[in-house]
């Protein structure tokens, strides 16, 4: 049975919170907001969670999914991070980016591309990163889009609408940006844009 919450989306409740992460400990999959779009979620190494989410979105195996670490320290354990890199992340996250980065062996193998990169986000939601802290792990994200759309739904009642039967938990937050983040190829010392989004390009990239 899905279990709905409404979160402050400025001051999450720790009770709210900690609810939402128990479900996804017990490999539960959610549509949560993060400070672009709404987004579905499961914990990083569940297996089965993740394949159901491949499933409802009807995502192929190569299509890529991202997580969300709770800070910068969180990082290192799960990618390769020049000090190039490190300075930039430092200046723009928590933020509405993604970064790719070449991913360390604890990363799953079936979050990877055949480059071994995986892309991370610090959101600037404090829902997210209270999520992200109860869980103690990183949270497996993807922006929640249903199949045959090209947007991410718009609020929760759009996504239970969308997903009546798949999600265990809702976390609404409220109206978003619905803009998709903007994600950096951050490999080496090289910076580029792979998509340009709610967060600004000017000043990031010379």
């Amino acid at each position: 049975m899905m279990v709905p919450l409404i979160c402050n989306p400025h001051h999450p409740e720790p009770r709210k919170i900690m609810h939402a992460a128990q479900i996804l400990e017990r490999g539960g999959v959610a549509l949560y907001p993060t400070d672009t779009v709404y987004a579905l979620g499961c914990v990083l190494d569940d297996k089965k969670a993740v394949e159901r989410i491949r499933r409802i979105k009807q995502m192929d195996d190569k299509q890529p999914m991202a997580m969300i670490c709770a800070d910068l320290s969180n990082i290192a354990k799960y990618a390769i991070v020049s000090d190039v890199g490190y300075r930039l992340m430092r200046r723009i996250l928590p933020g509405p980016y993604t970064v790719v980065l070449a991913a360390t062996r604890e990363v799953p193998r079936l979050l990877l591309d055949k480059r071994r990169t995986i892309g991370i986000r610090v959101p600037q939601s404090p829902i997210c990163l209270a999520l992200v802290r109860a869980l103690g792990k990183p949270l497996l994200t993807t922006s929640a889009v249903p199949p045959g759309d090209d947007r991410p739904v718009m609020d929760v009642a759009e996504g239970k609408a969308a997903w009546p039967r798949d999600l265990d938990v809702t976390i609404d937050g409220g109206l978003l940006p619905n803009e998709s983040s903007t994600v950096l190829s951050l490999i080496g010392d090289e910076i580029e844009v792979l998509r340009e989004g709610l967060g600004p390009v000017e000043g990031v990239v010379a």
